[in-house]
Parts: structure tokens; sequence; C-alpha cells
């Protein structure tokens, strides 16, 4: 058969999304009995202990369809952000609100402008409906170019997509980026404001989420798969105008997120202690790590994600160093799919594991 004749151009030229590396796999290849996974962006606290028994006790009722809307988590959702229940759908993860959104809202010849160094996830989504992506490059700081990003705005512009904390930067855009940003778009065009890593960022003193400048073309994504640990439930949600929100969930596969996500997510937004201990941890293993880049005269950015982007000497460097970190074990992510092919991010582990990346650091790193 051949698969090419059957397939549309926009598929063809599609580059599908690699994810990091297993634990698994890399035991089984390498034979080796400690593994540090710093590639994801995972919370390696794991979750709640409260998740265990809620996911259980839907399980007595799992042969029945879940929630489509997730009122429950909905309600609570809308509760904590003092906004409507009709402002908010869940869904399997911001991905999939992604996807949702290419979906839903894009005519024929329409783009959409984002940075060249942005989740691959939007790239992957944009591509699979044939989307037209003007990527602006980031500022020398790794940032998003406010400014460059209003002038590749043209008439046929639909959607702005901003990742703030930018995935795999750690950067952001201050308060003052943010407003002028959301300013300068025109109100017919939308502003998809991915705050995945929002709870890590929440607390930087001139970082600005988005609920506090909202305007009716401002659609926010967040997620329980990072601070939350739930990543293998699969859940996440929108904020948005009810009217945007009511023609989504026409294009949301009913049944999504699945009846043990939302309570696993129920019984994870509720536990406001463990956040608070994934928080700090992050916050605490940042530091060591910025510190230990420093004695190793390390290139690197500042974050306020749950990650860390090391930036190398080139693209064979990068190759070179998470390949021999890999065979002692700590996986790491190079970050070329993202448009950075000489940086490497790194995701803040708990202690064991920070020790573990610093000691097969020594051991492998070159200038």
């Amino acid at each position: 058969m051949n698969v090419d004749k059957i397939l549309p151009e926009n598929i063809k030229r599609l580059k599908p999304y690699v994810a990091g590396k297993t634990i698994a796999e890399v035991k089984n290849k390498y034979n080796l009995d400690t593994i540090s996974k710093l590639a994801s962006n995972e919370n390696r606290l794991g979750c709640s202990v409260r998740v265990k028994d809620a996911v259980l006790s839907v399980l007595n009722n799992i042969q029945d369809y879940p929630d489509p809307v997730a009122q429950q988590l909905r309600h609570a959702i809308a509760k904590r952000n003092d906004i409507e229940e009709s402002e908010v759908m869940l869904a399997a993860g911001s991905e999939s609100i992604i996807s949702i959104l290419c979906r839903t809202f894009f005519k024929e010849n329409e783009n959409a402008v984002t940075a060249d160094a942005t989740f691959v996830g939007f790239f992957v989504q944009a591509g699979v409906q044939g989307i037209a992506l003007k990527k602006v490059p980031v500022t020398e700081e790794y940032k998003f170019d406010v400014d460059a990003i209003l002038n590749a705005i043209d008439s046929e512009t639909k959607m702005v997509y901003i990742a703030n904390p930018n995935n795999p930067t750690g950067t952001y855009l201050t308060g003052e980026e943010y407003r002028r940003l959301i300013d300068g778009v025109p109100e017919d065009v939308l502003i998809i404001a991915d705050e995945a890593y929002y709870e890590y960022a929440v607390n930087t003193p001139d970082y600005l989420p988005a609920l506090d400048y909202r305007k009716d073309n401002v659609i926010i994504l967040r997620t329980f798969s990072k601070a939350y640990g739930l990543a293998g439930f699969r859940i996440g949600y929108a904020i948005a105008h009810s009217d945007l929100i009511t023609e989504m969930l026409k294009t949301k596969l009913t049944f999504e997120p699945t009846a043990p996500a939302q309570a696993a997510a129920l019984a994870a937004y509720d536990d406001i202690d463990f956040l608070s201990k994934s928080v700090d941890l992050v916050n605490e293993g940042k530091e060591r790590l910025y510190r230990f880049f420093d004695e190793h005269n390390v290139s690197f950015k500042p974050s306020i994600s749950n990650s860390v982007m090391m930036i190398l000497k080139d693209e064979k460097a990068a190759i070179n160093f998470t390949d021999e970190m890999l065979k002692k074990g700590v996986i790491l992510r190079r970050i070329n799919a993202f448009g950075l092919p000489n940086c490497v991010r790194i995701t803040i582990g708990k202690e064991s594991e920070m020790t573990h990346f610093e000691e097969s650091f020594k051991e492998v790193y070159r200038n």
C-alpha cells in the first residue's frame, strides 16, 4: 500500500512530537539500577496521597461514561479563580485543548503567530489542521519578542500563542510586556496564554497571570500534569469567555477527561499542602542548580518554571553531553525540536536526583 497517496500534504510534512525516554527504556538499555528522569518536566515528588483513594472510589462505577463537562471539578476551578463555571472547560491535558482550539476557530488560509522556540505540541496540533505558523525568533535573552510578534500579525492571523512561562526556556513576559502584548493584539485575534507552569510562577514579583489582565479574546490554559503531579492521567483546563467555551465544547471529544482523571484532579486540587511542597522543592532545587552551574562556569537561563535550560557551545556538545549523562542513568532533554539545538532542559528533581545529576555531570562535562 502506498500510504503517500492517501495522505494530505500537511500530514506528510508533519514531524511528530518525540517524548523523553522512559525509566524502563534506559534501565533496559544500560543495565542500571539508579535512574533520574529529569527530562519531561514531571513532578518528581509524585502526587498527593489523596489521589489514590479518590481514583479507587470511582472504579466502582467505571462501566459508566464520565461526566462530559466534569461538573465537580469545573465548579472547584471556577470558585477558586472567582469566575463563572461557564468560563471553564476540562479536557485531556493542555495539548488536547490546543487541538480543540485548532479545529474550532480556524478558517481556510488563516495563520497563527508564535515563537520559534516554544512548546512543540502547538506546532504539531497546528500542523495536523494544516494551519500556517508564523514563528518569530526569541530574543537574545530567550524571551518572546513582543514587538516582533505584534508586527507579525496580519489580516489572516487568527491566533497568537504565548507560553508564559515558556517551555523549554523557563523565561517569561513581565507584567508590563504582557500588558503591551494583550493591548496590541486586535480584538478579533485570539490570544492563547498557556500557563502550564502557573503554580511555579505565580509568586514571581513581576509575573502577571493572564487572569489578572483579561480581555474577551484571551484563552488561558492550565494543567494538572506539572505541579499537581498527574501527568499520567492527562487532564487540564481552559479558562475563557463563556461564548468561546461554548464553541470549544462542540469540538471536544465528548467524554474526555476520564472519570479517574477527574477524580484524581479534584483530590489533588484540594491538597494545598502537597502543592506547596512541590513548589518549594522546585525553588530550592533551582537555587542549588544555579550555584552548581556558576561553580562550573556553565551558561544557563534562570527560570520560573520547574526546569532550567543549560546552554552549550553547539549542537554537538549538547548531543555528547546528553548521551554521556544517559549512560550514567540521568535522563535529560535535548531541545533541538524546540529550535534550540545547543540547549538542554533539566527538570528539577528530588534531592537524590539532583545529587545524581551533579555527580554524573562532574564525570562527563567538558567545557
